[in-house]
């Protein structure tokens, strides 16, 4: 399978360049030339398969020309060691929850999966000494440092803004050590992103280090997030429930959850339509109501890892729908919402339900209550444990969020960081230090 860029302007490459750059030379964003699909008889008992089991299926049908079945096998057991449930909430709507993984966030996914197929292409070539940037606003950051912690030849950085992630999350990756370092950036995501962008155009870093990304725009970061959009039909299959008007709702920050799961309804998964769903970074919204996408400074909201102003994989969806408003307006919907009604929502459903949401789960709940018919099912990802934003949560439902014992072992570390200025220069000048 060959990869292109989505600015169209870069030769086609394997899947292997696609995962070692990250970015494109032109600046755009690799996309497979081709996306199969899988045979209508697999999902016929999709609902009596295990979750490893219909990830590798799912995988191989996208990777298979590229990497060996028993390789492709393991990298999928490997990375899918914990489960993703779906459980009811209330009436037909269900939260498919993401945070069982090692750092109790959605993005466990696609970085140990990248990971690993990462060090899979470095011991097949011998390169060594690979350095993997990644910018995050909460939960990539950990993901991405966890699942490469120790990994030999690869070293991590991880550029976060300074002051806009949970205490929890910050501990996730400032703490570990080893192949990973914390870059505490005064400035927002979309900078700490720049900064990451501007390093793979950068000639003279390229030529010193080998540089890669760990961001949605790295393609073995973003495309194993089907895998789970396939086990929740799968589960509502099992359950015995209707499956022909599914809606799932994605809290959407870089749009790389969301476009995984439209690549995999392309791929033949039956799913009716999406639902973006924003914070007040209403930059997809705006678009769907204009047709004009106007990226801006993001504002900080209690959804922090959706803080975004300048969604990477909007490209993506672009391309993925021929740049056509129209055709992206008749499968994804939006809707945005304040930080005062992402709290009224997080209360009133504890309350109502005793379901305790994170407040980006909180936001692709709300779309459901809101605009959900009654002869659809609704699934939301609930895309990180809500003990990860534990002060947020706690004074908003006024009672005692626990800390599961996996947040609680890294609290216990010393943070280490490296503070640097918003600006290319003074990162450059870092890194070729190094």
């Amino acid at each position: 399978m060959q990869y292109y860029s989505t600015s169209g302007n870069a030769p086609k490459t394997t899947l292997k360049d696609a995962v070692v750059k990250g970015l494109a030379p032109d600046k755009g964003l690799y996309m497979p030339e081709r996306i199969p699909a899988i045979p209508k008889a697999f999902f016929n008992n999709i609902g009596e398969m295990s979750l490893q089991d219909i990830a590798y299926v799912v995988a191989n049908t996208l990777f298979g020309d590229d990497i060996e079945s028993e390789t492709l096998k393991q990298i999928v057991n490997e990375t899918l060691n914990f489960d993703i449930p779906l459980v009811h909430v209330a009436d037909n709507r269900y939260s498919l929850e993401l945070f069982h993984g090692p750092t109790l966030a959605f993005k466990d996914v696609g970085a140990r999966f990248m990971a690993r197929l990462l060090s899979y292409f470095n011991k097949k070539s011998g390169t060594k000494d690979v350095n993997v940037l990644v910018a995050t606003s909460g939960d990539t950051g950990s993901a991405v440092a966890n699942g490469f912690l120790g990994v030999p030849g690869v070293k991590v950085f991880v550029l976060y803004p300074k002051g806009k992630v949970s205490k929890i999350q910050e501990a996730q990756f400032t703490t570990l050590g080893k192949n990973i370092t914390a870059l505490e950036i005064s400035g927002t995501f979309d900078d700490c992103q720049a900064l990451v962008k501007n390093a793979f155009m950068d000639s003279e870093l390229n030529e010193k280090m080998q540089l890669t990304s760990a961001n949605s725009i790295n393609v073995a970061r973003f495309l194993p997030q089907m895998f789970y959009y396939f086990y929740a039909y799968a589960q509502l299959a099992k359950m015995g429930k209707p499956l022909d008007n599914i809606v799932v709702s994605v809290p959407s920050g870089n749009f790389g959850n969301i476009t995984a799961g439209l690549i995999g309804k392309r791929m033949g998964l039956p799913i009716k339509r999406f639902i973006a769903a924003n914070n007040r970074n209403d930059i997809f919204y705006q678009y769907l109501l204009s047709g004009t996408y106007n990226p801006r400074p993001s504002i900080a909201t209690i959804a922090n890892a959706m803080d975004v102003g300048a969604p990477s994989n909007f490209a993506r969806i672009l391309d993925l729908y021929g740049n056509s408003h129209d055709a992206i307006s008749a499968e994804i919907s939006g809707c945005t919402y304040t930080d005062e009604q992402i709290a009224e929502t997080l209360k009133e459903t504890y309350r109502a339900t005793g379901y305790l949401l994170d407040p980006h789960g909180a936001v692709g709940y709300r779309s459901l209550v809101e605009g959900l018919r009654n002869d659809e099912i609704g699934i939301f990802l609930e895309t990180a444990h809500p003990a990860k934003f534990k002060d947020t949560v706690e004074k908003i439902v006024e009672e005692e969020v626990v800390i599961p014992s996996k947040l609680a072992a890294f609290m216990k570390g010393t943070k280490s960081t490296i503070k640097l200025p918003s600006t290319f220069p003074s990162f450059k000048k870092y890194l070729l230090s190094l």
